[in-house]
């Protein structure tokens, strides 16, 4: 009956708003090769945009690639082919004839599957399709993907969208539980040995959005990025498999933007409390429940001066029943826990704070960041070695592009998460979805040098160098987690070490159909338990379209 509420208030504000055109939102995936693009034009100070938060929009994209357009004589050969090949993909926004087109170029001379355009009404489809193979010793791997995408607008306001794969492993040394890895997390369509040689899982994302004066309030299914990092977000990532959520973005000036989501989480714990027989033994005898499990977050984000960001927020993972607090955006998250839990940690939530800070062009062709995420600190012993509870995580960066040559661009980037970040005394409560992280991959208790080379020769054609080196140390129990002091030193316990050099190259034949190759040198495990399918040398090609 809540939610029933919720969305029959937010209909109702909806319909009051006057039916004036702001511009339709549909998300575009966080992976498209136009956000590095577009990232590295900002880094130039041809543009401004806020890729902290991801994903962005195709119209926010759309007007991205138009500011590039007015200034195209500050941009080499290479880059203005790119943006003429970005802009016959993001073309909905250009004045265009009504039509329908079925596997044909349309006016912008882009392949399209499918597109129904009537005035203010507009629907586009694609394929999403893929083959991929992973070879090395002792492994090898075919991997497709099937599925369809859509997207369009109804009307001035509203636009909807929608994205389903189902992919498929076959092969020999699976990694059947994306762990210690930065690809995203699964859930499997069935549960299978360690050693088996077929992976069944799906991708599934969509949003229907509604555009508001100055924002957008989007109700969906997908994964919000947010923080800067090359390999991986201490803050919120890609790791964990998509969740659905509310989001709200609200830009009342130029220097100053809102952002709220709620989501709904897999806590992957049964509640045995809910849980019911079901009269049959069909399956088991038991209808089982899980926990629910939520998150609400919030930042505030400044622009002071061009090229400099600041953001401030906040974010609590909460469990056991959906809490009407976390639904109002503007609400203090850790003061409301102080007030539902009568300030008692077994019964209150997980709470976070976090900061991000970034410089583009400020040093010419220059990219400085920082984030910091605390999960918990005492603030009046924070640097006292017997009473300090440091449980924080923080990343730094820096890049410089157009070195030596266009396009040549270097950076480092140095992440660090101190024992006992992401975790909790609530099981359900930890930062995760789908007992994936939330966060960085690595998890806590250790950190992550990555330094990276990359170069586009042509048009299209991402050339990439990468080295990671990576240590971790021990888990900790929660015993020491609450209760010692000093705590557990940062990497205390044994510590694994491992070392990872990445060549890839990618390439953009058409809109959206890329071919790619990888290869993936690494020595030293950091945990069997967490890479049952590690190798030294590993090679990767594989051809997609829409993926």
């Amino acid at each position: 009956m809540l939610i029933k509420r919720i969305v029959y208030s937010i209909l109702i504000i909806i319909s009051c708003v006057p039916d004036l055109s702001f511009g339709q939102v549909v998300w575009e995936r966080s992976n498209n090769t136009v956000i590095p693009f577009l990232s590295r034009q900002a880094q130039k100070g041809n543009i401004s945009i806020d890729d902290f938060i991801l994903p962005l929009s195709r119209k926010t994209i759309a007007e991205k690639l138009q500011n590039l357009a007015d200034s195209i004589q500050k941009l080499t050969e290479i880059e203005r082919e790119e943006l003429q090949f970005y802009q016959k993909e993001y073309s909905e926004f250009n004045p265009s004839r009504d039509s329908t087109i079925l596997l044909k170029r349309d006016q912008h001379k882009r392949l399209r599957f499918l597109t129904v355009n009537n005035g203010d009404n507009l629907l586009r489809g694609d394929p999403v399709i893929g083959l991929e193979t992973f070879l090395g010793k002792g492994k090898s791997i075919i991997k497709s993907s099937s599925g369809l995408q859509f997207w369009g607008h109804i009307g001035k306001n509203l636009s909807f969208q929608s994205y389903f794969s189902e992919i498929t492993e076959y092969g020999t040394l699976l990694d059947t539980i994306k762990q210690f890895t930065n690809e995203t997390g699964i859930v499997r369509t069935a549960n299978i040995n360690p050693g088996s040689k077929m992976l069944n899982y799906t991708e599934l994302r969509g949003h229907v959005t509604y555009a508001m004066p100055n924002g957008s309030l989007s109700f969906g299914k997908d994964q919000i990025l947010w923080g800067y990092g090359e390999n991986g977000r201490i803050i919120m990532s890609d790791k964990a498999p998509a969740y659905p959520y509310l989001r709200l973005d609200y830009q009342p000036a130029k220097w100053l933007k809102f952002h709220y989501a709620h989501a709904w989480l897999q806590s992957g714990i049964i509640d045995s409390a809910r849980s019911y027989y079901k009269n049959n033994d069909i399956y088991g005898d038991v209808r089982e429940m899980y926990v629910p499990k939520y998150m609400a977050t919030h930042s505030l984000n400044l622009f002071p001066l061009r090229g400099i960001s600041l953001s401030l927020g906040e974010s609590v993972i909460y469990s056991d029943r959906l809490d009407v607090g976390y639904l109002i955006p503007i609400l203090f998250f850790k003061a409301y826990d102080q007030y539902a839990s009568r300030y008692k940690i077994s019964t209150g939530s997980n709470s976070q704070f976090f900061f991000q800070a970034s410089s583009r062009n400020n040093i010419p062709n220059t990219h400085l960041y920082a984030n910091l995420f605390i999960d918990e600190i005492r603030l009046t012993e924070a640097f006292n070695t017997a009473k300090s509870r440091n449980q924080v995580g923080f990343n730094i960066g820096a890049s410089v592009t157009d070195v030596f040559a266009n396009y040549l661009t270097f950076g480092v980037e140095y992440t660090r998460l101190n024992p006992f970040v992401y975790q909790n005394l609530i099981p359900t409560q930890n930062y995760s979805n789908q007992n994936y992280l939330i966060g960085d991959w690595i998890g806590q208790n250790a950190d992550r040098i990555t330094a990276w080379v990359k170069y586009n020769p042509k048009a299209r054609l991402n050339t990439s160098i990468k080295f990671n080196y990576i240590r971790k140390g021990e888990r900790g129990s929660l015993e020491d987690q609450y209760y010692a002091e000093p705590q557990p030193k940062f990497l205390s316990g044994s510590i694994d070490a491992q070392k990872q050099l990445l060549v890839e190259i990618k390439y953009e034949i058409i809109n959206q159909l890329r071919i790619y190759g990888f290869f993936m040198k690494q020595a030293g495990i950091i945990n069997p338990i967490l890479q049952p399918s590690a190798i030294a040398n590993e090679f990767r090609f594989g051809i997609t379209y829409g993926l």
